[in-house]
């Protein structure tokens, strides 16, 4: 896999039957290496080792329904008292980050109403607060520490 704009990390991976698997610290088992599962490891461990997120309060592909449609975020963030806090939408190092992409975050968090959106393809990453009011939204310069995040 190629080296992303993110620091490097330690990834236990291993080959069954010609296919690549990465172990997931936080479903606990071996998830299949693609290239979206890389980018989304890495910013795992980002949140974690950088950023000081709680790794208990970051659930990883989960799935859920809006309206007749079945959706699957990459990585939601939750605060202390489990609420929503960041929702986040991984691509794969090749993929551009354009438009498409933050209006499938945008309505992946119609559901969820995290005040915070983080969209990275691996090599360009876009962290916002969204002000879930006016639904008007501001970049930040940074993915801010948790801490930071959950005094907002």
């Amino acid at each position: 896999m190629e080296p992303l704009n993110l620091p490097t990390y330690f990834f236990r991976i291993k080959e069954d039957r010609g296919k690549k698997y990465i172990f997931d610290e936080i479903r606990r088992r071996f998830v299949l290496l693609t290239p979206e599962e890389w980018v989304r490891q890495h910013m795992v461990n980002f949140l974690v080792r950088e950023k000081k997120f709680p790794m208990q309060l970051i659930s990883v592909e989960k799935g859920f329904k809006q309206n007749r449609n079945r959706m699957r975020y990459d990585l939601l963030v939750y605060d202390r008292k489990g609420k929503p806090l960041m929702i986040i939408e991984c691509k794969a190092a090749g993929v551009e980050i354009n438009q498409h992409v933050f209006d499938q975050a945008g309505r992946y968090n119609h559901k969820h109403k995290a005040a915070y959106m983080l969209i990275t393809n691996g090599m360009k990453h876009y962290c916002c607060f969204i002000d879930l009011t006016s639904k008007k939204f501001s970049f930040l310069q940074d993915v801010p520490e948790f801490d930071q995040l959950n005094a907002s």
